[in-house]
């Protein structure tokens, strides 16, 4: 693994760097932050995206992959998080389509691929369950066959963006004799099939981004199902590797430390920069160098994925700490806002201090608590970790 930046490399850099700032602009970034414009604005920036070329860096070549080396994802993704570009959604472009190349039919991969690359379809993720969650092995929801349909009854719960979504992918019981983590099997669904309700959660930051979906004899044909019956717990486990890597989401964290950074340095009220004190400056280097050697695991699995292979037990390590340094961050900037942040937006004075880090550090803090917990816990995770790495 080299991430020395060769010319080519540096060149590479700057390409990026002028996209990011040619293209996404104040416009489109104040669309995406508003409610009732954010899929429009999504969809708006992904096709930019898809035009570019740059859409699905870690797609094989042949299905519109862009074949950067390892030092070029780093980079693009160091560019994206400087320019405060968000990164795409993830259900569509970084979670199904991977099952979909690695297990779907020559036919699957014709309709679904397509569609996802120039974001045409939206999709949601059905795993957890009222009763399934981290243990989502537990997972109830039926899919009984009925000639060339499965007819699925059960509820998912915590379906990120279910309200805008043309598909679901949802794990499944099809044989309830089996054990656990057998016996399931992953379906592709049309959202508009009926028999399909999405029940609105609004959660502690006061946005609508999570849902129940029920399923009430919805019918949905066995052509839509991914690989083999009963194997749906393997090819799950490759999304969630996925999933857990892009969890991490260590590009924002070393933008958001450097952001926070900035505004510590500054003067308030004419006393001393926060950063000038010992303790804060410690904090701030205990998370940097927790963020470096997390930065590290990142390009071993990015280097795996340009030698074509998919994300292994890192994919866990890189959940852990990637969670456990955004919520460090969360807490510092909460810390530093000190009475600020328990203070509502509207009671705000023109203070600098408390505009940058009252209203926006609270829900941040609040909403970021369930970072250790979404994408499989990270009590889960480190399981995993004993029992794959260590052997244990």
């Amino acid at each position: 693994m080299n991430i020395n930046f060769s010319a080519e490399d540096l060149a590479f850099r700057e390409q990026a760097r002028v996209f990011f700032q040619s293209h996404f602009t104040a416009e489109l970034a104040a669309r995406i932050a508003s409610p009732k414009t954010f899929k429009s604005a999504m969809i708006e920036w992904q096709k930019i995206l898809a035009k570019k070329g740059w859409i699905a860096p870690d797609w094989p070549v042949e299905y519109g992959g862009t074949g950067w080396s390892i030092t070029e994802n780093y980079l693009y993704e160091r560019e994206r998080s400087a320019a405060g570009a968000p990164d795409v959604v993830p259900f569509g472009l970084k979670m199904v389509a991977q099952v979909i190349i690695a297990y779907g039919t020559e036919a699957q991969k014709q309709q679904f691929l397509p569609r996802i690359f120039n974001s045409d379809d939206w999709w949601c993720q059905g795993y957890s369950e009222p009763g399934a969650g981290s243990d989502l092995a537990a997972l109830k929801t039926r899919a009984e066959q009925d000639g060339d349909n499965y007819i699925v009854n059960g509820a998912k719960i915590w379906t990120t963006y279910a309200q805008y979504a043309d598909w679901i992918f949802c794990l499944v019981r099809t044989d309830p004799e089996s054990a656990k983590q057998r016996g399931i099997s992953f379906l592709l669904i049309d959202m508009k099939t009926p028999g399909i309700t999405v029940n609105k959660i609004d959660s502690i930051d006061n946005k609508h981004t999570l849902n129940e979906v029920v399923f009430d004899n919805v019918k949905v044909p066995v052509a839509n199902r991914i690989g083999e019956e009963n194997q749906g717990w393997t090819y799950a486990k490759v999304l969630l590797a996925h999933e857990r890597t892009a969890i991490a989401e260590v590009s924002k964290s070393a933008h958001c430390l450097s952001a926070l950074k900035s505004i510590a340095r500054q003067e308030i009220s004419g006393g001393k920069p926060l950063l000038e004190d010992p303790m804060i400056q410690q904090r701030f280097a205990d998370i940097e160098i927790e963020l470096m050697a997390l930065e590290f695991t990142e390009l071993r699995v990015l280097s795996s994925f340009s030698e074509g292979k998919g994300p292994g037990p890192e994919s866990s390590l890189l959940k852990i700490k990637g969670t456990e340094i955004q919520q460090a961050i969360q807490q510092l900037r909460l810390d530093l806002a000190g009475y600020y942040g328990g203070v509502l937006k509207g009671d705000l004075s023109n203070s600098q201090i408390g505009h940058e880090f009252g209203d926006q550090a609270r829900i941040d803090f609040m909403y970021g608590r369930a970072a250790t917990i979404y994408g499989g816990s990270n009590e889960v995770q480190k399981n995993i970790t004993a029992k794959v790495v260590l052997g244990l």
